[in-house]
């Protein structure tokens, strides 16, 4: 879904790191629990971060982390709850995959959430392996090659 108040960009600014703090903080640690020393991992300085604005309003976020020259991870993909349902997590999603593609890195690997392994699996990710648990919260291992 297409929506013209979405825009989605890279973070560039230290209030609009801030900003996905604060949108992590709401949907990890106070929506799902995850403790604040797993969520900021110190891992955020090294990661390229993208944030979404609905309305002018940061509501989403997620981070790229090059693993090395031929895989990148993308990791904390959060929308808060408020802004749910409109197709925002697809939509970062779709911009960091672009990312990474601009980069000429042929793969990228996600630790997705059990319960949203279709959105994943929709934008071309394959599942591999079994369940697995992180931060008390099932996962999923799934890769997508670009070409």
């Amino acid at each position: 879904m297409a929506n013209r108040d979405l825009i989605i960009k890279t973070v560039e600014s230290p209030e609009e790191f801030t900003a996905i703090k604060s949108i992590r903080i709401a949907v990890f640690q106070q929506e799902q629990g995850v403790d604040s020393a797993l969520e900021f991992d110190g891992k955020d300085e090294t990661s390229q971060h993208l944030i979404a604005y609905l309305n002018q309003e940061a509501v989403g976020t997620t981070r790229i982390r090059y693993l090395d020259n031929q895989t990148a991870k993308i990791e904390r993909l959060a929308v808060l709850s408020h802004a749910r349902g409109k197709g925002i997590a697809k939509q970062l999603m779709e911009q960091a995959i672009k990312v990474i593609a601009n980069q000429n890195i042929p793969e990228i690997v996600v630790h997705a959430q059990a319960y949203i392994k279709s959105l994943y699996e929709n934008l071309g990710f394959i599942p591999e392996g079994e369940i697995f648990i992180e931060a008390d919260i099932p996962h999923v291992k799934m890769k997508k090659k670009l070409s």
